[in-house]
């Protein structure tokens, strides 16, 4: 298995994006159009945030889920014993924003849904007939008017020594969504399960977007497109002493689209969040 970086003005750049969804749960794109300076000072502005004492003004609402979650109310990746080591922000249009880093998350937010929903459209088109037949309504139409999904801004720390044993940035796990759209990161570490169960790193060059499969889509599917577990690893070396910004868009349909005989998308959600320990 192998990920490669698919350039999504190529003219088959749709075909060889499903298919890399297909046969590793990812598809890397080079040359979108994601503006790559709002995403650089996201970073920056955001790191300097998840540095100050500011940001426990914003500390999360239980009932609702947005806002700010600290170190220790961090997940427990499903099937882990051990939080993971970071704390995040999420972003929801209305939702608690800091009023100085509101307009520039709100425009990527804005933009990288309407990528995502151009790359549902893709997955549609491409998929077989009988898995098409599957779907209750088109994946796209999923998304419409879709308060629920999802934008959080993930700091994982330096690293201390004095982290809990076991305990690594991000275990493994699969996304509960139909896509995530993720901008590579300031910096490496996310790895991606094979099927021989080896462990591969995601492209990361500054400026690939990545995209995985959620659960959602697995289960709409019908397993066609599966969600495949991948990991934040810790650093090494040099590396320990820097900060790593994430900015992952979890694409999530209206809680009332019929995903599966089994679930809705919020029967679905809710079952997880309370597998994750957050609610």
């Amino acid at each position: 298995m192998k990920l490669e970086t698919i350039d999504y003005r190529a003219d088959d750049a749709a075909a060889q994006f499903v298919q890399s969804l297909r046969e590793t749960g990812f598809g890397v794109l080079s040359n979108h159009p994601i503006n790559q300076a709002l995403v650089e000072s996201i970073y920056r502005d955001w790191y300097a945030f998840f540095q100050s004492d500011d940001k426990h003004n914003y500390r999360f609402n239980p009932s609702t889920q947005d806002g700010f979650f600290p170190a220790d109310v961090s997940e427990t990746a499903k099937g882990h014993q051990v939080k993971d080591i970071k704390e995040y922000f999420h972003v929801y249009p209305w939702g608690q924003i800091p009023a100085t880093l509101k307009e520039n998350i709100l425009t990527y937010y804005r933009e990288a849904n309407a990528l995502a929903a151009e790359l549902l459209s893709w997955v549609e088109a491409h998929s077989p007939v009988e898995v098409k037949k599957g779907f209750n309504e088109p994946l796209p139409n999923m998304i419409d008017g879709s308060q629920k999904t999802l934008l959080r801004v993930l700091h994982y720390p330096p690293m201390t020594g004095e982290e809990e044993p076991g305990a690594i940035r991000a275990a493994a796990h699969e996304d509960i969504n139909l896509l995530t759209v993720l901008p590579a990161a300031n910096e490496p570490g996310l790895q991606v399960k094979a099927k021989d169960g080896s462990w591969l790193d995601v492209p990361s060059d500054f400026g690939n977007l990545i995209i995985n499969i959620g659960d959602m889509l697995q289960e709409a599917s019908g397993g066609y497109f599966p969600s495949t577990s991948h990991r934040v690893i810790n650093p090494e070396g040099m590396d320990k002493t820097k900060s790593r910004i994430s900015l992952p868009l979890f694409l999530h349909p209206r809680p009332d689209v019929v995903l599966s005989e089994r679930y809705t998308a919020d029967s679905y959600l809710m079952e997880r969040l309370r597998e994750l320990g957050v609610i």
